[in-house]
Order: structure tokens, then C-alpha cells, then sequence
């Protein structure tokens, strides 16, 4: 169905009539809450649109083509128990942009457990805040009772869209332009696929890894550039862990043992609490791209947990690797708040676990490792040209976030050889994505091109997508585009090149 829609938009854009293509409201039973995260910035969507026409303050450039993709977790039915942020299910935002226009649509993942649940018309699992034993049917992840969200994580490999889960899921494949549902992938082992795989633009393959409870307790896995599990092999750890990224170079792997994992002992018994031992190392196992355990090299590092790693890259018998390192994993209860909930709202403050721009040094041949912050300000979940990925890369965009809560509020750009920053701060009241690079046509340099980021503006209602010169982050954004309701807001985001995806559908 096709509507036009009027919407007041106030000073400095106009009114203007938005081109509503599909709208369809999904079956829901959340009611109106104070919970921080169903509220505010964080109140969640039901519709699902297509919208063209849209309006823009400034002008869309010509020289950026291809698409801007946001995953969240959006929840649409009562909990069963406590919610938590990481509970809701999955939604993609997406931009497409060509020939100086936009385009935005919004759909939720159909995974099975979002299916299982719209047939039933309420929650069926429960989230990782409660006893796995309230959920009425086994699940999926980790846990084995949790459902398949594919809300953490969103990249493009081999043309195509995939969302993932955080605690290990099927992998749910999507069309990056009209995110038509391809539904789970095909190649999925049986303990699943974690967030963050991570694609190589120069070879097209994806690497990937995923966690379990039981022994090897970790696997890692290659998919080549047709979407073919080409290499799967176990990485065991000494027991159940809790990894949430890895790492590439051009020839090797980067897979970790963080000292932040289940207790074993309530583990048992069927609970999940996570304990952080500050007595034990970060442990780095560095592996061929095609290699397996009895190939990898182990190095010992600070203890602490690390939610995201950046690029990485060889240098000599160098592989250095930069990523965001928590001065604080366990932190205290934010004040004001009943024990439990202050705990929550803590472990997920990057001002209260002190993420820190960090780089690694691994010393192939001596085993040395080497270390040291390279920002002491409370920044994560950073992009950079993907382009790079793998090979020395100079320039790296992080958020940093409104204290006390999971929102983030502004941009910094570093350059990695001078030691130089530039901040951007979003605004008052106006919240952020993470902001993928996306190149200028033709690219001359590294950051030759633009920072996608979608905000939403409590003060004015609104959502807006913009774009901004990652040449010069500081004078803001080139063009804002209006969106036509406003979105919850969310953190895990990639742009895919409007090039190489035609490419893949029209080989």
C-alpha cells in the first residue's frame, strides 16, 4: 500500500509530504513503561515501513552509494520476568542511498523464536536477567534457553544481509536494500554463530566464531566469498567463556580467553552469573586464517574484558591490535537505584567500566606482548574504514555515551600516527548509532568519505539519518534526513557498498 503522510517538521526544514510505500504493524502487548530501556530514547517500535521522499536539511551528496544498516533490540510483548536491554528482538534500520536520494525502511528479523511469538501473541522466553527455566520452550544461545534475537550484530557477506545474536544464534540472512527475509543460514553449526564475524573486502570471506558450554567450549570458522563453510575447527579454552568479538589480519585470527565467565560451581546447577577474576590473564590465541588449535599461539596480556576490537594488522614479526579496554569489568551499582537494577544499568555504562582506547602488541617469535592505552577517555563500539580491515589503518571513529545510561552522544575521530582527536557532540538530548565509514565514490584517501549514523532528537520527537565529512567530523553533519517516525535508539550498525552488492545479484 502506498500513503502520503504530512509532516510538521519544525525550523530550519519544511512541511513536506513523505511517500509511505508499506506500513505494517506487528502483534504486540508491551504497555507503557518507566524501565529505562522501554522508555525515552529507548521506547520501542512496532511499525514497519518504507518511506521515500523524505525530507533533508542540507543536500545529499552524490559521490555515496550503497546502504547504512542499524540493528536493535526492539521487544514487543510483555517479559517474562526482568527485561533487560540485550532482550528485545531484532529491527533493522536501513538507508539506502544513490544518485543523491535516500531511501529508508524498517523491518523486524523474522527469526523462529519472533514467529513462535507473534503466533502466540506473548513472550515465550525468558531473558538472560532471569532463570532460563521460566522460558516455556527450550531455546537457542549459550544459555540454551534463551530465543534467537538476531539483534546484536548486522554485516553484508556475499550480497547479502546477515544479523546475529550475541550469545551464538542461526545467522538470519536479509537483501541489504529491500531487507526481503531469506530466513536462517543454511551453513549454521550445531553451537551456532556469535556476533561480530567479520568480513574481508579484499577476499570476500567471512570469519567467525561461536561458544558453548561444553567442551572444546569454542570453535572459529571461515565461510569463502559464495557463502560456503570452507573451514570450521575447535579453539578450546579451559572452560565455559564469555567472548563477544574477534579480530583479523591479512593471515591471521585473533580469538580471546577473558577472565570474565560463568561460575562454574552455579553453572551446574543451571545459573548463569558471570564473575570477572582479575587474578587470571587476557589470553590472545592467534591462528592461520586455516589453521586450528594446534597452530595457535597464545599470548598472556592485563586481565580485563573487552566488549569490541577495532583493526588489526601485521608489522614485522609484529600483529598489532587496537580495541577498548575496560579499566573496570566488575563496577559498582550505579547510586539510587534497587541493587540489581544499579548492577544492570552499570555493567552496560561505558563510563563505569572505563572502556578505553587500547593497543596490543604481539611479538610472533619472542611471545612478548606489549601494551598501553591510547586515550583515556571513556569511548567504544568504534568503526573505520572496512576497506582496511586487516592492514595498517590510521584513522578509527569511537561513541562515547551519556553517563549512566546505554546512549551515545557524540563522535571522536582519531588518527592513530599522530595522536591527534576531534570531538563531535551530538546535541542535546540527541542520541547516536554507531557510525560506520562509508567512502566517497573513487576514494582518494583513508577517510575520504562519510560517517552514517541515524539520531534521534528527544527534544524535537524526531529520528534523523545523517552523514557526516570524516575529514572534518567537527563541523557536523553535510545533510540530516528526516525520518518518518521516530526509532528507538540502537548500537550496531555497517554500511555495505552499493557496488559490490549489485555485483553479488547481478553476477
Amino acid at each position: 500500500m502506498q500513503l502520503t503522510v504530512s509532516i510538521d517538521l519544525a525550523s530550519p526544514t519544511r512541511n513536506t509530504a513523505v511517500t509511505i510505500s508499506y506500513k505494517n504493524t506487528v502483534k504486540h502487548t508491551l504497555k507503557p513503561s518507566l524501565h529505562p530501556y522501554l522508555n525515552g530514547a529507548w521506547t520501542p517500535n512496532f511499525d514497519e515501513l518504507t518511506a521515500t521522499d523524505l525530507e533533508v536539511i542540507g543536500t545529499i551528496p552524490s559521490d555515496i552509494d550503497g546502504v547504512y544498516i542499524r540493528n536493535t533490540e526492539n521487544p514487543v510483548h510483555e517479559a517474562i520476568g526482568h527485561y533487560h536491554p540485550f532482550d528485545g528482538d531484532g529491527m533493522l534500520h536501513a538507508m539506502v542511498f544513490k544518485d543523491g536520494k535516500a531511501e529508508y525502511r524498517n523491518r523486524f528479523v523474522r527469526t523462529k523464536g519472533f514467529d513462535a511469538e507473534q503466533e502466540a501473541g506473548e513472550a515465550i522466553w525468558a531473558g538472560i536477567a532471569n532463570n532460563p527455566k521460566k522460558s516455556k520452550r527450550p531455546g537457542w544461545g549459550a544459555q540454551g534457553y534463551l530465543k534467537d534475537a538476531s539483534s546484536t550484530d548486522v554485516v553484508v557477506h556475499a550480497g547479502q544481509v546477515l544479523s546475529t545474536f550475541w550469545q551464538c544464534g542461526d545467522g538470519y540472512r536479509l537483501d541489504p536494500f529491500t531487507l526481503e527475509q531469506y530466513g536462517a543460514e543454511r551453513w549454521t553449526p550445531l553451537d551456532g554463530i556469535s556476533a561480530h564475524p567479520k568480513v574481508d573486502e579484499r577476499s570476500g570471506e567471512m570469519l567467525f566464531f561461536n561458544y558453548s558450554t561444553y567442551p572444546p567450549y569454542q570453535h572459529y570458522g571461515v565461510v569463502d566469498s559464495n557463502n560456503k563453510l570452507v573451514h570450521y575447527t575447535p579453539v578450546p579454552t579451559p572452560g565455559p567463556r564469555l567472548p563477544h568479538d574477534m579480530a583479523f589480519t591479512k593471515n591471521y585470527s585473533i580469538l580471546v580467553d577473558l577472565p570474565m565467565f560463568w561460575n562454574p560451581t552455579l553453572l551446574e546447577q543451571g545459573k548463569y552469573h558471570a564473575e570477572y577474576h582479575p587474578e587470571l590473564p587476557t589470553r590472545f590465541a592467534i591462528l592461520p586464517r586455516y589453521g586450528t588449535a594446534e597452530d595457535a599461539i597464545w599470548f598472556e596480556a592485563s586481565p580485563t574484558y573487552v566488549l569490541h576490537w577495532m583493526n588489526a594488522y601485521e608489522d614485522g614479526d609484529e600483529i598489532i591490535l587496537d580495541g577498548y579496554f575496560q579499566d573496570d569489568p566488575d563496577p559498582a551499582p550505579l547510586p539510587g537505584l534497587p541493587p540489581a537494577a544499579g548492577k544492570m544499568m552499570a555493567n552496560i555504562d561505558l563510563c563505569s567500566l572505563k572502556t578505553r582506547l587500547h593497543r596490543w602488541r604481539f611479538n610472533l617469535k619472542t611471545g612478548e606482548v606489549k601494551e598501553q592505552h591510547l586515550d583515556e577517555r571513556a569511548l567504544e563500539f568504534g568503526t573505520f574504514n572496512q576497506r582496511y580491515a586487516g592492514t595498517k589503518s590510521r584513522y578509527l571513529y569511537s561513541v562515547w555515551n551519556e553517563p549512566g545510561m546505554f546512549l551515545f552522544s557524540g563522535l571522536v575521530k582519531h588518527d592513530l600516527e599522530t595522536g591527534d582527536s576531534w570531538e563531535l557532540p551530538f546535541g542535546e538530548q540527541r542520541y547516536g548509532s554507531e557510525a560506520p565509514f562509508a567512502p566517497r565514490i573513487n576514494a582518494k584517501d583513508e577517510d575520504d568519505g562519510y560517517l552514517v549514523s541515524f539520531i534521534t532528537d528527544m527534544k524535537a520527537d524526531r529520528s534523523e539519518c545523517v552523514l557526516i565529512d570524516a575529514k572534518d567530523i567537527e563541523a557536523g553533519p553535510v545533510c540530516r534526513i528526516i525520518l518518518p517516525h521516530r526509532i528507538s535508539s540502537g548500537t550496531h550498525a555497517t554500511w555495505a557498498d552499493g557496488q559490490s552488492i549489485r555485483a553479488y545479484q547481478n553476477p
